[in-house]
């Protein structure tokens, strides 16, 4: 048996992931063996190379090997697509038809989606498994097969056997040698390799220079969770390749080509040392104390609009209520002084209105605050944008944004 190096390259797999590893070595492993094999694993994944694998080692290598995607087939037809049909079976029938099963007997056969199987075909592939026996639609005939049958599918098949839309049975016929496919946001450390090799094709493709990938894109990358795992990627690739005249790719260039209002985008570490206070909860704890203060400022402020009706002789009519003005301030997170609303306040006798004053007078802005502590971080960590972002309790895809709208690049 060859090792998984030697796989790799007559696959073209790019990556040294452990769990993409232990999925080959796997492979290799069941591969001279008839059982039937499951795999698992989001779409997009890379399911479809492993039964290429494990055909390509087993003693039916020489035999034919069909990959049927189920889910691209309609319900009406996939029972004469697997095991073919007798002429006059149903309107259209003109001819007998072999189905896949009798095409590929000796050979292999990959149902991907397999999750996408009707019950009543669910049934027939049972039978096929446990006996080797399979009928034609249209026809009373038991024939038989010998078919390796290798499945894959994105669904939690578990799941579809408890809400009754998978055969309990047929689950754990095919489950027989499981194989589950890491997503790509589990193999980080594989993308820039992806990439790299995406990179490398497009440029051969459409003969130009390949792109290349500054530190903070590929940080930014390693960041994003690939809903689509690697296809996204390769799509990623292709979109850059050709519509960026600059070969080299940064940041702020990538951040184009991934969606803003992805649900799927980089998620917040909520994960911090318990042995000292988090910037994360410290910046909960500044929030909470600008709307307390957003809340003393406006009864503050009713306080002085209250006496400034009492005295109209010395202080013009304000021409809306100023809590209104401070609440609208307040929430489009901009700096709300005293001096901004009524300047008649600084004159008043009142010495607890004095007092007050020198609070007031302070900028309250979110955006102020936000700025001061993405600074902090910054020091903390002398510059490491990576541990900043841990520190503040954000993606560093947002701290790259927040730096840039803040004008703190350098």
């Amino acid at each position: 048996m060859e090792d998984i190096q030697t796989i790799k390259q007559r696959f073209e797999i790019i990556g040294n992931n452990a769990g993409l590893n232990r999925a080959i070595d796997i492979a290799t492993q069941v591969a001279p063996t008839d059982l039937s094999v499951l795999i698992t694993g989001e779409s997009g994944a890379g399911k479809e190379i492993f039964p290429r694998i494990i055909h390509a080692y087993s003693a039916r290598k020489h035999a034919q090997y069909i990959a049927v995607n189920c889910g691209a087939i309609p319900e009406g037809t996939i029972d004469s697509e697997l095991f073919g049909h007798e002429k006059g079976a149903f309107t259209g029938a003109v001819s007998d038809r072999k189905g896949y099963f009798e095409v590929t007997d000796g050979g292999t056969i990959f149902l991907d989606e397999v999750g996408e199987l009707p019950l009543p075909t669910q049934a027939r592939l049972l039978r096929v498994l446990e006996t080797g026996e399979f009928i034609r639609v249209g026809s009373s005939k038991v024939q038989k097969t010998n078919v390796r049958v290798i499945a894959a599918t994105n669904l939690d098949i578990p799941v579809a056997v408890k809400n009754g839309k998978f055969r309990e049975d047929l689950y754990y016929r095919l489950n027989a040698i499981p194989i589950q496919v890491p997503p790509l946001r589990e193999r980080k450390e594989d993308i820039p390799l992806l990439f790299r090799k995406f990179a490398a094709d497009f440029a051969e493709k459409y003969r130009m220079p390949p792109i290349r990938l500054t530190e903070d894109a590929i940080v930014m990358l390693q960041t994003y969770r690939w809903p689509g795992n690697v296809r996204q990627l390769k799509n990623l690739t292709e979109q850059i390749s050709i519509i960026e005249q600059e070969r080299s790719v940064n940041a702020a260039t990538l951040q184009k080509y991934i969606p803003e209002n992805d649900p799927m985008l980089p998620t917040l570490s909520n994960v911090h040392d318990n042995t000292e206070p988090s910037f994360a909860s410290e910046r909960e704890i500044l929030y909470k104390i600008l709307f307390d203060m957003k809340k003393d400022m406006t009864d503050l402020k009713r306080l002085v609009y209250n006496l400034m009706q009492n005295e109209p002789t010395q202080t013009p009519a304000a021409p809306e209520p100023p809590t209104s003005l401070v609440l609208r301030n307040l929430y489009e997170n901009t700096p709300t002084t005293l001096s901004s609303l009524h300047t008649p306040i600084v004159n008043h006798r009142d010495d607890n209105i004095q007092e007050s004053k020198a609070v007031i007078e302070e900028s309250f802005s979110i955006e102020e605050k936000e700025k001061e502590l993405i600074i902090k971080a910054l020091e903390k960590n002398h510059g490491k944008r990576k541990l900043a972002a841990k520190d503040l309790g954000i993606s560093e895809r947002t701290l790259y944004r927040k730096l840039k709208e803040y004008n703190l690049e350098n």
